[in-house]
């Protein structure tokens, strides 16, 4: 039995009415996917989706409805051509769905499926491929999580939709965007050890962006269901001799300005992240 399996609260996902799904075109297939991490979590065969079919666009509209409600808030809503243009066509889709005639009435007021539609999806993680080699980039990942009452909210649902998504498409080295402060950070740090790209981002909207790799880390994602900080990290990261300032615009830049004199690559402990305040500081790591 594995830990998926031994935690009640995560009964929703004997639920047959509820699946992974894969969306992208088939020429992006993966080649033997899942086989890369070993993990024995996602048994079920996923629903494939074609985005190019005209009779599957339902499923697309329900995608950037959940999204474009989950990021209102924060002004970052997906724009529809940005979805095909650098989503559908280079990367894919992957995340959880719920067979329409099972879904909540909360959920079909949210998504608002066709009546003839058989899915609604419950989450997305966008993936896109990068030049680099074996390196991903991980646009997006949202869930009806944050859109729905405390009684509804499916436990681990968006942590799992994105751990699903790195299995199958085999995923080893991943990059991603996120801003300091966001709870967001929490949750991205499961995945492996944070290395920090950028500290300060002035190209993007939001200059408080932090670019962060990770490779990816099963034992890291385990840690998900049973806290705990890597016991290997102390043996391979030390002190880097200074901190950095999350809501410090300052700290920021000169956090920044280290990485960009180069000769140094600096890393974050992902258990500090998940045990303290988003708005505290950080000790900011190298290698021995």
């Amino acid at each position: 039995m594995n830990v998926l399996e031994k935690n009640p609260r995560l009964d929703w996902l004997k639920n047959p009415d509820i699946c992974p799904y894969v969306y992208m075109r088939p020429e992006n297939s993966i080649a033997r996917p899942g086989h890369y991490h070993e993990l024995g979590w996602f048994n079920r065969a996923p629903i494939i989706k074609n985005p190019l079919r005209m009779d599957e666009v339902d499923f697309a509209d329900q995608i950037i409805r959940l999204e474009g409600k989950a990021f209102a808030a924060s002004g970052m809503p997906m724009p529809r051509w940005v979805f095909y243009d650098c989503a559908i066509m280079p990367g894919f889709v992957a995340g959880y769905a719920i067979r329409r005639t099972s879904a909540t009435q909360e959920m079909l007021d949210l998504l608002s499926p066709q009546d003839d539609s058989d899915w609604v999806p419950l989450s997305l993680f966008i993936m896109i491929p990068t030049l680099a080699h074996q390196e991903w980039v991980a646009h997006n990942l949202c869930s009806v999580n944050s859109l729905l009452p405390n009684d509804q909210k499916l436990y681990g649902l968006g942590f799992l939709s994105k751990a699903f998504g790195l299995w199958y498409a085999n995923i080893k080295q991943l990059c991603g965007m996120t801003q300091w402060g966001s709870p967001a950070i929490k949750l991205h740090s499961h995945y492996g050890v944070f290395e920090v790209l950028t500290a300060y981002t002035p190209v993007h909207t939001y200059a408080n962006t932090l670019t962060y790799r990770v490779i990816a880390d099963v034992e890291e994602w385990r840690r998900f269901f049973n806290p705990g900080e890597n016991p290997s990290f102390s043996k391979l990261y030390e002190d880097a001799g200074f901190e950095v300032n999350p809501v410090d615009e300052l700290s920021l830049q000169e956090f920044q300005r280290k990485i960009e004199l180069g000769g140094a690559r600096f890393f974050l402990d992902s258990a500090q992240i998940r045990a303290q305040a988003l708005n505290a500081k950080m000790k900011v790591y190298k290698l021995r």
